[in-house]
């Protein structure tokens, strides 16, 4: 096939998937099988353990508020992954049926801060393997970068040198990038890294998908400004790095022409945001499983209805930095928008004519509810 090369996965519950070379990105090879499955799904984990100089002795930040907000965020991890976070991926597990085909985690894996690129992989190794073992040791693990993920002495190599490496054997074939794309049937998943986002890499992704069933984009960041979080820290958004409102355009309607889903995590809150627009149709859900509050595990709305899609709090330092006409853009085309500080799990499922989330707030017993996205 020339440099077009694909490799279909079969052993180890990898069964109808498929991903393309990343130096090839070609059109893929759709795979025969049932056309319903289901993809279980968890939001940013920052894995972490007590006590805190496992992983973070050698930790140094001499910016005094930076300090302190890093120290009680190794305290807040320690805490929820005591006890909690176990009941959540024990949760997790029991969502996993013969029509599973993969664990999506949306990024923020791991705490991060380490100090040290060694012990940032071992971080990393760690949060894989309890994940896969905990939750479904047989099936293929995904994950997207984070901004925690590469936060830290080196910690960014050091990721980078790690996870493709961990995505090939996932995947069952070569991922060279924290970008790339992966198919399950007809369906394609664009896993894209928006902390250095690339946009001809985004474009040739896209390009070379066309003809999917259905497209999923999974990005740790929001693609939309965020009520929740940093208001300004999503695709091209400016938080981060420079604001380029153009590259925006273009890939929201690149994704609205695919009546693309997006799948998102970093703000810590589960939020709907379906939104029509440049000649089509977006529906971004943000996931959570940070269960840094007990309370976080019911799921409780703190603001639906379109009308609502502006900055979550009143104080000014949220209004300087999320003001109204950050959201104006958007909130034309808004048909549904949901926020919630729950965490959980979700369980994504996916068919001909449906595809909707069943998400389980904490370790509840029963779905404590279910986003409907098409």
């Amino acid at each position: 096939m020339d440099r077009r090369r694909f490799i279909s996965l079969s052993a180890m519950g990898m069964a109808n998937l498929a991903l393309f070379d990343q130096q090839a990105l070609a059109k893929p090879v759709y795979q025969v099988g049932k056309s319903d499955y289901n993809v279980v799904i968890l939001g940013d984990t920052h894995y972490d353990t007590e006590p805190a100089s496992v992983f973070h002795s050698k930790y140094v930040d001499h910016n005094e508020k930076s300090n302190a907000l890093h120290r009680s965020e190794f305290v807040r991890n320690g805490e929820m992954w005591r006890e909690r976070c176990p009941k959540m991926l024990k949760r997790a597990s029991k969502l996993v049926d013969d029509d599973t085909k993969f664990i999506l985690q949306m990024g923020d894996l791991i705490q991060g801060d380490c100090g040290d690129p060694e012990i940032h992989k071992k971080m990393l190794s760690q949060a894989v393997n309890l994940i896969k073992t905990q939750v479904a040791s047989e099936l293929p693990f995904v994950t997207v970068v984070g901004n925690h993920d590469i936060r830290g002495t080196k910690a960014k190599e050091a990721y980078h040198e790690f996870m493709p490496k961990v995505m090939t054997k996932e995947l069952g074939c070569s991922v060279k990038k924290t970008s790339f794309c992966f198919y399950v049937n007809d369906d394609v998943y664009i896993v894209i890294d928006f902390n250095d986002p690339e946009p001809d890499v985004f474009d040739k992704m896209l390009s070379d998908s066309k003809g999917a069933r259905h497209t999923f984009i999974v990005s740790h960041g929001t693609v939309f400004p965020s009520v929740g979080g940093y208001p300004r820290w999503y695709l091209f958004g400016g938080q981060k790095s420079p604001e380029n409102p153009a590259l925006l355009k273009h890939f929201l309607t690149e994704f609205a022409k695919r009546n693309a889903i997006v799948f998102a995590g970093h703000i810590h809150m589960t939020e709907l945001f379906d939104w029509y627009g440049y000649g089509g149709h977006i529906t971004q859900l943000a996931m959570n499983s940070v269960w840094a509050e007990e309370e976080y595990g019911k799921y409780t709305v703190l603001r639906e209805g379109p009308e609502h899609y502006d900055v979550l709090g009143t104080s000014e330092k949220a209004r300087k930095a999320g003001p109204p006409e950050l959201y104006a853009p958007y909130r034309p085309g808004l048909k549904r928008y949901s926020i919630s500080n729950a965490a959980g799990s979700y369980k994504l499922n996916v068919s001909d004519d449906s595809i909707t989330v069943d998400f389980y707030a904490g370790n509840s017993k029963t779905r404590s509810h279910q986003f409907v996205l098409r």
